[in-house]
């Protein structure tokens, strides 16, 4: 019985799915396909959250077709985009706005005007720098601008988490 793993790259422009054969110890086939990109603004980079979950998915499946069995398939693994942030309702699963992707610059100002006191806290505790690019200031800004999301999420019924949370979850 051939045995196979399938590594997914959930990347900024595209998903990539590949299969990599433990007998033959190599990648025996791939598949990849774009994702779009918004920019609703200057410095804005927004994408689709269930475009990027049905791309992924259909990546998924060609693998699983090729392995021609899905017990063959021992483990998937997923790398994606890291800080790239989605928001969605916990009662219908369905995203509340666009992913707002990692090199979106929205909350620059945003960061500027974090007090040092609390930028000193923040690094202590996680080692990070205070930048636009981490996901924190996009969830603050998803709470502030987007219609009811604050009262959703005082109620608990939204959840924020980045590539590889939505995939897991869906």
């Amino acid at each position: 019985m051939e045995k196979y793993l399938i590594a997914i790259d959930e990347g900024t422009t595209s998903t990539r799915a590949m299969l990599y054969s433990l007998k033959e110890n190599k990648f025996v086939e791939s598949v990849s396909r774009p994702i779009k990109q918004f920019y609703p603004e200057p410095n804005w980079v927004e994408e689709d959250a269930e475009e990027i979950f049905s791309e992924t998915l259909f990546c998924l499946n060609k693998m699983i077709e090729k392995a021609n069995n899905p017990n063959f398939v021992l483990g998937i693994g997923v790398t994606n985009q890291r800080e790239t942030v989605i928001a969605w309702d916990k009662v219908t699963g369905k995203p509340i706005c666009n992913a707002i992707v990692w090199q979106c610059r929205r909350t620059a100002d945003f960061c500027k005007n974090i007090p040092p006191k609390t930028l000193d806290m923040i690094r202590d505790k996680t080692g990070l720098i205070n930048d636009a690019y981490f996901s924190a200031s996009k969830i603050r800004w998803i709470l502030d601008n987007v219609e009811g999301a604050e009262e959703k999420a005082e109620k608990g019924d939204i959840l924020f988490g980045t590539i590889d949370t939505w995939l897991v979850y869906k």
